[in-house]
């Protein structure tokens, strides 16, 4: 694996990154909620970069793997800005983005920051927008008041130890929220969806697939697949999306 670098941030924040260089566009891994760079789609996307000679780049935000920080006090808007730091310092050239879950929402929040910079968008069970579609719409009154007085509550989670929602984390999301304004992606745009994710619904992948202003926007449902879309073949899916933006998406044909 490519060498574990950090840079500090205009927020002043120790960032975690690894690139590896090679042929452009860079393809950068934007990790999901509590997940970083260290999981089984980015090692295994770096590997493939390598074998390709393809520039690839993952990263941590604060407050998640190696970066520093504490993930209680880090909101949407930190992690894409903690994103931006790393891409322009490490990949000042074009990229694409491959965004897992919560990275897919990030990508959506770079993709207008980074502008022509970006060359394509490939979105795995893709989450925009699920601080309110998910957490706060799926809260009891009870649960919201909670939030909104303590300034946290403890949701359970299937992936570990139980997620604290910070009400930072909820307002903060309002403010980055992409699916109530226009979201132009002018390049290919590939997004992969598992039938048997129970974190993301295939509402939320059509909803992204209607929401996106693009000529060449495809969503693929995986039947089984879950919201690791990690098994070999799913694995090959995302090379294979990556593999088609790269050459150009429709227009290739």
């Amino acid at each position: 694996m490519s060498e574990i670098q950090k840079l500090t941030s205009p927020e002043g924040r120790e960032l975690a990154y690894a690139k590896t260089e090679g042929e452009g566009p860079t393809v950068v891994f934007l990790s999901g909620y509590k997940s970083d760079m260290e999981g089984t789609k980015a090692v295994h996307l770096e590997a493939w970069a390598k074998a390709q000679g393809r520039a690839f780049l993952r990263l941590d935000y604060s407050g998640h793997g190696q970066s520093g920080g504490v993930f209680e006090e880090g909101a949407i808007g930190d992690w894409a800005a903690d994103a931006e730091a790393v891409i322009r310092a490490a990949a000042p050239g074009k990229v694409l983005l491959v965004g897992s879950s919560m990275g897919g929402w990030i990508a959506t929040l770079l993709a207008k920051r980074l502008g022509e910079a970006v060359a394509g968008f490939v979105g795995i069970a893709a989450a925009p927008d699920f601080t309110e579609e998910g957490f706060w719409a799926g809260f009891s009154e009870a649960e919201r008041q909670t939030i909104m007085e303590d300034g946290q509550i403890e949701l359970p989670s299937d992936y570990g130890d139980p997620y604290i929602v910070t009400r930072r984390l909820i307002e903060d999301g309002r403010a980055n929220l992409v699916m109530r304004s226009p979201l132009v992606m002018p390049y290919p745009v590939r997004l992969l969806q598992g039938t048997e994710d129970e974190a993301v619904t295939r509402a939320t992948a059509l909803g992204l697939l209607d929401h996106i202003s693009g000529d060449d926007v495809r969503l693929s449902l995986v039947r089984g697949a879950d919201h690791r879309f990690s098994d070999p073949a799913c694995l090959r899916m995302i090379e294979v999306a990556i593999e088609d933006v790269l050459a150009g998406g429709a227009a290739a044909g």
